[in-house]
């Protein structure tokens, strides 16, 4: 593996399918990226298919240990940047109710305790969604408490919550381009 370049970006997957695969390729287009993936998002990846097969300036890294070890790195300035990307229900409750059990969770935790920006696009925005499925496209109807939960993370600090692809990369390339105008 090559040097890693700090601070870098932070990716996690979870465990949602919601514009799964759409996500996974934008990690692609990434440099110096590290993908935090949860055991979710473990099964996920399997569900579609998927290999974590990124550039050596990537690394991956898997929830194995209770504390999630890798968060660690955050309090050493290795982040600049969180991605959490595609959000299950989930993961936006705990991130919203400050449970940190998971690497997802713990990955935000950190990064807010270290006061580095987050991303967060959230899956369930409306009261009616259609997404794609391992075996195609389902329509998927959030409750009243997964959108409530979606609507409290956006009052967070240094939170943008993104509620579309579309959304998901314009913040993206907005948080790319503030990192080249500082330096």
């Amino acid at each position: 593996m090559t040097k890693l370049h700090t601070p870098r970006w932070a990716w996690v997957l979870t465990g949602s399918g919601h514009f799964f695969t759409e996500s996974f390729q934008m990690i692609r287009d990434l440099e110096h990226c590290d993908v935090f993936v949860s055991q979710a998002a473990n099964e996920v990846l399997r569900m579609y298919k998927l290999k974590l097969d990124f550039p050596e300036t990537m690394r991956v890294l898997h929830d194995k240990t209770a504390s999630a070890i890798p968060v660690g790195e955050f309090y050493h300035g290795v982040y600049h940047t969180v991605v959490i990307a595609p959000a299950s229900s989930n993961t936006v409750a705990k991130c919203v109710w400050g449970i940190s059990d998971t690497l997802a969770t713990n990955v935000f935790a950190q990064a807010g305790k270290c006061r580095v920006p987050s991303i967060v696009f959230a899956c369930d925005t409306a009261p009616e969604l259609e997404t794609m499925a391992p075996h195609g496209l389902v329509k998927v109807y959030p409750r009243k408490i997964d959108l409530d939960n979606t609507e409290r993370l956006k009052a967070f600090e240094r939170t943008q919550v993104v509620e579309s692809l579309a959304e998901l990369r314009a913040a993206v390339e907005r948080r790319r381009a503030e990192l080249e105008a500082d330096g």
